[in-house]
């Protein structure tokens, strides 16, 4: 186990210091003592346990996709029941929520500014049925979408004129993927 006995010297002296000290301790104040064991036990177990859950813990509290080498990207779900992905759109970072009711890419207004659309000058030709009933869009080209390691070029979405807070990825850019998958409290996508 330990190969090195001059570090087991070591930790064996460490650890009559440590055992001297508290029945020393133990003698004079047990109450004390045992309550602050207990303090020190438990900020032990807490850190240990923060340790080990952390990764798990950043991708569902802080809501963090992870790239995976085999070609996965997954992401949890949130607190809200939504799936968040953040994708570069023209090399700027845009978090979507994930909708597979939405046909396509829809960019909020703030959002198209963002990538450097002059969204001021688009034509809303276009027309979205939403849950708070018809909303003008633009169609626009998007340089670049990328999500961890795949990136596409040229791709097709719309600017919403309405009050919309956050940018939907739709089917159109989902369907880009060979498979999406719903596993418990995540979703994976494949390509």
């Amino acid at each position: 186990m330990i190969d090195d006995p001059e570090r087991l010297v070591y930790l064996v002296l460490l650890l009559l210091v440590l055992a001297g000290s508290v029945i020393a301790k133990l003698r004079h104040r047990p109450g004390e003592t045992v309550q602050q064991m207990m303090i020190w036990a438990l900020i032990f177990l807490g850190v240990v346990a923060v340790a080990g859950l952390w990764p798990e813990f950043e991708r569902t509290l802080l809501n963090r996709q992870a790239v995976h080498q085999d070609g996965r990207i997954e992401t949890p779900v949130a607190m809200d029941g939504h799936y968040y992905l953040t994708a570069e759109v023209n090399g700027t970072p845009i978090r979507f929520v994930v909708d597979t009711g939405a046909s396509s890419i829809v960019l909020s207004r703030a959002d198209a500014a963002r990538v450097g659309l002059d969204t001021g000058s688009l034509a809303y030709i276009g027309q979205a049925q939403t849950a708070n009933g018809t909303v003008a869009t633009a169609p626009v080209r998007l340089d670049s979408v990328a999500i961890g390691p795949f990136s596409d070029s040229n791709v097709r979405a719309v600017v919403n004129r309405g009050e919309l807070t956050d940018s939907l990825l739709g089917m159109s850019y989902l369907t880009r993927f060979a498979k999406v998958e719903f596993d418990g409290n995540r979703m994976i996508l494949t390509r």
